[in-house]
């Protein structure tokens, strides 16, 4: 591959995960290859992360695809070529107590090449940090590391700071096997290949359907950053909103003054009251996540608004307003106070939009007006019950918008017991998969 086709396709993979590059960028990113050149590869690194990286939660794509495209090396790692196999875990322990970080990336090439390759001359083949990590089982070396950090002295607090420090060492261990993974496979399979399928997206491109624990940690940590950028956004709509469009005549009348020319146009100034927001949250199975999280989004920006109200449902409808706090940013504690406090299920657990629409309009109708801008969220996943299209129709007539968003994708919906298609009929339905296309549809939806 020439340096010119690494480089666009470097820009290709980050684009693929997500990040915003155009070929302004990929010119910035052969500019700065030019200047900083291949002997410093992390000086080359720093350079492109600095003119390609322009969001938070960015960067760890960038450096996964990075190692792809500007591979440390080639092949298996000298040490795996020369050293010994049998004593790797005595060495891992010895480098994780010394916090050795060239012996560490060594010692992740070794055991890539020692325990991670898979398939035959017959079948696929490649390296997996799966594999590795679970022969190695590097979390079970704390014990050990700790001894050779401290010897045989008594538990005491700083012990509990050096197992905190041991257990981050070992993750980063782990991430130097993936990597060292990733890398070794790319050379039989092409980076762009490795870079579509084995780097993980950011985390505002992380499907809420699909989120790990880990995806949902970086999730609960984005909820109140995410607030403030479209709480800063929505101001500034507000802004242009109120300064209202153009008084025509009033304009030509000023301009008698200047030849005709309108230099000063004059604008017809408003002062909207602020919208009023209702969310309807289907709280059940793994749409509870996307809940959640859009709930304490929503409520992170309850300034914008002059009234928020939240009512989740499973099949039975409660108002939750009430139990989401503002500043609070753990959607799973959330959904285990909704589910254990409110009354969201009556005789049975699964999800029935007919029968908690009908409880919304007979019981909380009052909470929707003509301000109001009604919010649903959920994947219209009947499980057979009646989708009741009549109450979300008399939702409708009494609300200023009604938006659902779902979190499956489109080509989901209305197959199986979803009656998504029969839902958008009445309510605008969007696709709403993940922290980007959320705060896109809450920032242009709903109005200021």
């Amino acid at each position: 591959m020439t340096l010119q086709a690494r480089v666009v396709g470097f820009a290709g993979a980050l684009r693929e995960q997500g990040v915003r590059i155009g070929p302004g960028e990929t010119v910035d990113a052969a500019a700065v290859l030019e200047v900083l050149g291949m002997a410093d590869r992390e000086r080359l690194r720093e350079g492109l992360a600095a003119a390609l990286v322009r969001a938070d939660g960015q960067r760890e794509v960038f450096d996964a695809a990075f190692d792809l495209y500007f591979p440390a090396g080639v092949g298996a790692p000298e040490s795996a070529r020369n050293g010994d196999e049998s004593d790797l875990e005595q060495r891992l322990v010895q480098a994780l107590a010394g916090d050795d970080s060239g012996a560490l990336g060594a010692l992740a090439g070794e055991a890539v090449d020692a325990l991670g390759q898979f398939g035959g001359s017959d079948g696929p083949q490649g390296w997996s940090a799966h594999q590795t990590l679970e022969r190695l089982q590097p979390q079970t070396l704390l014990a050990r590391v700790l001894a050779a950090m401290r010897g045989e002295a008594a538990e005491d607090f700083t012990d509990r700071l050096d197992r905190d420090e041991i257990r981050r060492r070992i993750d980063t261990f782990r991430e130097r096997v993936r990597t060292e993974a990733r890398r070794r496979s790319a050379e039989l399979r092409g980076a762009d290949h490795v870079a579509k399928h084995a780097i993980a997206p950011s985390a505002d491109q992380v499907d809420f359907l699909n989120a790990g624990r880990d995806q949902l940690a970086d999730l609960r940590r984005a909820v109140q950053p995410l607030a403030r950028k479209l709480a800063t956004r929505m101001a500034a709509r507000r802004r242009r909103a109120a300064r209202g469009t153009i008084d025509l005549r009033r304009t030509l009348r000023r301009s008698l003054s200047t030849g005709g020319v309108p230099l000063r146009p004059v604008y017809a100034h408003h002062r909207p009251a602020r919208p009023e927001i209702v969310l309807l949250c289907d709280v059940s199975g793994s749409v509870a996540g996307f809940a959640n999280f859009t709930m304490l989004l929503v409520q992170a920006l309850h300034d914008q608004f002059s009234k928020v109200r939240v009512f989740a449902f499973v099949n039975r409808t409660d108002e939750v307003t009430r139990m989401i706090e503002p500043g609070a940013a753990d959607p799973v504690e959330l959904g285990r106070s909704i589910l254990s406090e409110a009354a969201v299920t009556g005789w049975h657990d699964s999800s029935d939009y007919g029968n908690a629409l009908a409880e919304f309009t007979d019981e909380y109708l009052d909470a929707v007006g003509p301000r109001t801008s009604v919010l649903v969220l959920g994947d219209a996943r009947t499980n057979g019950w009646n989708p009741n299209l009549e109450a979300l129709h008399t939702i409708k007539q009494r609300a200023r918008h009604v938006f659902w968003l779902n979190p499956e994708p489109e080509l989901r919906w209305s197959t199986g017991d979803s009656a998504a298609r029969d839902y958008a009929r009445i309510a605008e339905m969007h696709e709403c998969r993940n922290t980007r296309r959320l705060s896109h549809l809450v920032s242009t939806l709903l109005p200021v």
